[in-house]
């Protein structure tokens, strides 16, 4: 996979330096006054790193986060007002909280924004073949803590036997396929009379794609709606259609190594769905059947509206899977697989936060890949991330900044030798799921009553 990279290690001279050059104080001042922030030591610049300071944290707590402020290397963060001076910074975490709560979602999505485009205009990834962008496409969910409004916003999953206990929430995400940046997500409930599927967020999600994006989905998104409303915003697609739908779509039985236009209409259970779709709604493109020996499915039912040889195609929806370790990255790496939060609001606010936080890590892959010579998805996420933990204390409290290049060109150097292994051959044993035992019976209700 080819890739482009014009930004060189002496352009940010720490993540913290990255951080500030995605998000100006220029452009930190006009937000401020457009949303009425007060300024202090709690400022929207602090309080948005710190919260994405939390994510780079293995611990993440408030507490943790404001004694760093009151460390040499956090007191180079606060503005230079009257209280920094004298040195009378709170260990609590009220103030803090505070800032937190009064940081409005609609200041936090324009600063992720900003972020993304910044780190995506300096790395400028690219496909060979292909001169516009290829974004990953996929969804999941993320179970929430049963407290405070979540379960009002997200209601857990209930059946006849009655309601279950966690809030869960639905989420679709869009990642460059080279550099693994993430966009901002789509979100909402999996349960309840307002639950929304991924397809419906991801038709939100496509809203702020560059133009002429190419997007790639699994067959949980090859339907024939999410084909036609890539069409309507200009981006072509890759989709992976299940085997019934490609044979009711060509109209006769698959075979391996079949090519073949088509014009795609939709079913009248998608009409039922999609009730806006006018009359004459088609997608006109081509179905590939590959072949893939020794997988589950021997058949690979690709939809696509590029103009690629079938087997660029293919190649190309191999890159899929990488979405599947990125969300696996945010989730386990970055602690997404279960919230804390009491309320729906500071969810919204973590969530988009931490995909920043996300991405100031691609960007430290993208200057490690460069020193290895390889491409930045050969590198292991969770070690840079390791990486960038031990090493981030020392650059924001080195006193100069000769001293904090050095290091980190010692972080880079460190995360470019954190290389993935090259699989050779098959795995020698079935992948399989330790079972989870139980000694404890079963809670039951909600009034914290338990019934042997």
């Amino acid at each position: 996979m080819g890739y482009v990279l014009i930004m060189s290690p002496l352009d940010i001279d720490s993540i913290h330096g990255l951080y500030r050059k995605a998000l100006p104080s220029g452009f930190l001042r006009r937000l401020g006054r457009q949303f009425g922030l007060r300024r202090g030591i709690y400022s929207l610049g602090v309080v948005v790193w710190l919260m994405m300071r939390q994510r780079l944290q293995t611990n993440g707590s408030l507490a943790q986060t404001v004694r760093e402020l009151r460390s040499p290397a956090g007191r180079k963060l606060l503005p230079a007002c009257k209280r920094v001076r004298d040195g009378r910074i709170s260990a609590g975490t009220g103030g803090y909280c505070q800032a937190r709560q009064n940081l409005p979602i609609e200041a936090v999505n324009l600063m992720a924004d900003e972020i993304f485009e910044h780190l995506r205009a300096q790395l400028r990834p690219g496909c060979p073949g292909l001169d516009q962008p290829v974004f990953l496409l996929d969804g999941s969910s993320i179970r929430l803590a049963a407290q405070g409004d979540l379960p009002e916003h997200y209601p857990p999953v209930a059946n006849q036997h009655g309601s279950s206990h966690w809030p869960v929430l639905k989420i679709a995400v869009l990642h460059d396929a080279v550099t693994g940046l993430a966009m901002r997500p789509r979100w909402g409930p999996m349960n309840g009379p307002k639950a929304c599927s991924e397809q419906q967020l991801a038709v939100q999600a496509m809203e702020p794609l560059p133009a002429g994006a190419v997007l790639l989905g699994d067959r949980n998104f090859g339907i024939f709606g999410m084909a036609w409303k890539a069409q309507q915003r200009g981006h072509p697609v890759v989709l992976r259609l299940t085997a019934q739908r490609a044979k009711k779509l060509l109209g006769r039985a698959l075979q391996p190594g079949l090519e073949e236009e088509v014009v795609w209409r939709p079913s009248q259970w998608d009409r039922r769905t999609h009730p806006d779709l006018p009359a004459d709604a088609a997608v006109s493109g081509r179905l590939l059947i590959c072949t893939c020996p020794g997988a589950r499915e021997p058949l690979l039912c690709l939809f696509t509206t590029l103009l690629l040889p079938a087997a660029e195609v293919a190649q190309l929806y191999g890159l899929r899977w990488n979405v599947e370790t990125d969300l696996r990255s945010l989730k386990h790496v970055l602690r997404l697989h279960q919230w804390s939060c009491r309320s729906a609001a500071m969810m919204e606010k973590e969530l988009v936060l931490a995909m920043a936080a996300y991405n100031l890590v691609r960007a430290v892959m993208w200057l490690a890949a460069e020193r290895a010579g390889v491409p930045p998805r050969r590198l292991s996420f969770s070690a840079v991330y390791g990486a960038i933990e031990c090493f981030l204390p020392y650059l924001l409290a080195a006193k100069t900044k000769k001293t904090r290049d050095r290091y980190f060109e010692q972080m880079v150097a460190l995360a470019a030798e954190y290389k993935l292994p090259r699989r050779r051959k098959k795995r020698c044993y079935p992948r399989e799921v330790w079972g989870s035992g139980s000694r404890f019976p079963t809670r039951k209700g909600c009034h914290g009553k338990i019934e042997n």
